[in-house]
């Protein structure tokens, strides 16, 4: 679909915004600290227009949203898209929204959700992501993928298609961790630059104890024998906390390429421990939500 699309990226604590021209090409980027925590009931509309009204003034304007506006929290509820999916099965259940400050067409992307032994899992915003990743890499429509955050997602893609996923809380525990364990009474309040060597001993240690309800204390002993500089044991929880990930999710060399999407600063890690245990990574970065959501464009029917 030749057209312009803004494209907006609508989290829990941030939105982005992104004009694409008609060969997915990004004109213009915006960010907001609007998120969906910080919109007050019934102004979902209002945030975008004081966002992107100057990019809406044009009705053959096409906006897409992904993320947490499709939630019962955002702006409309989009129901989860079933896993196994491909991307035509996100595209064909968009759900379309009306303003009164535009006659742009609106549309929000749905989520996914997937069951593993009989508890579901979902994800809003990191489809697009993944799928615009594959299309970035020009891969063979498959691979596996983790996209790291507060909560963090593995992934696995086969013929173009969305498996399932496995989620992990580990932004979320290392925050708790860092900031109201005892564990914090020993680390700079400040958070110090990335110690790579403690990054991957914590690495490591996850994989040798078993469990991270164990190797995490080390955390404090390291401390308190003095075997560890204060500066370095925050890098340390990091590393500890994301190979646990690694444990849990089981990952082989044998395997193949793991794509880490996301923030410089997180893929980064993420590669580093990757690395640590022989395994192939490479990164991707947010660019991925903006191709993810041109494609979504191109796969759509034309709109009269």
């Amino acid at each position: 679909m030749a057209r312009t699309i803004v494209a907006i990226d609508w989290g829990t604590s941030a939105l982005r915004a992104a004009l694409l021209g008609e060969d997915g090409r990004v004109i213009e980027e915006r960010q907001s600290q609007r998120g969906i925590l910080n919109v007050p009931a019934g102004a979902f509309a209002e945030v975008l227009q004081i966002t992107c009204n100057d990019w809406l003034l044009d009705p053959d304007v096409l906006c897409l949203i992904s993320g947490m506006a499709g939630s019962r929290q955002g702006w409309r509820e989009a129901p989860y898209c079933p896993c196994p999916a491909a991307f035509d099965d996100l595209v064909a259940r968009l759900v379309w929204v009306e303003t009164d400050f535009t006659r742009a067409r609106i549309a929000i992307v749905p989520g996914m959700s997937c069951e593993r032994d009989g508890v579901p899992d979902v994800m809003r915003g990191e489809e697009v992501q993944i799928f615009g990743a594959l299309s970035l890499l020009g891969d063979a429509q498959q691979g596996r993928f983790v996209l790291p955050g507060t909560h963090s997602k593995w992934a696995r893609i086969e013929s173009g298609r969305l498996l399932a996923f496995t989620t992990f809380m580990t932004g979320e525990f290392y925050a708790l961790l860092r900031t109201y364990s005892i564990l914090s009474r020993t680390m700079p309040a400040d958070e110090p630059p990335l110690d790579t060597e403690a990054f991957t001993r914590g690495v490591a240690q996850a994989h040798t104890s078993g469990s991270i309800l164990s190797s995490a204390f080390s955390n404090r002993t390291l401390a308190l024998f003095q075997r560890m500089r204060e500066e370095a044991l925050s890098s340390y929880l990091s590393g500890l906390l994301i190979g646990e990930e690694l444990r849990a999710q089981q990952v082989d060399p044998a395997d193949g390429m793991v794509t880490v999407i996301g923030s410089q600063a997180l893929t980064l890690r993420y590669e580093l421990a990757l690395l640590s245990l022989g395994i192939p990574a490479r990164r991707v970065g947010g660019e991925a939500t903006w191709r993810g959501l041109w494609q979504v464009a191109q796969r759509m029917e034309p709109i009269e």
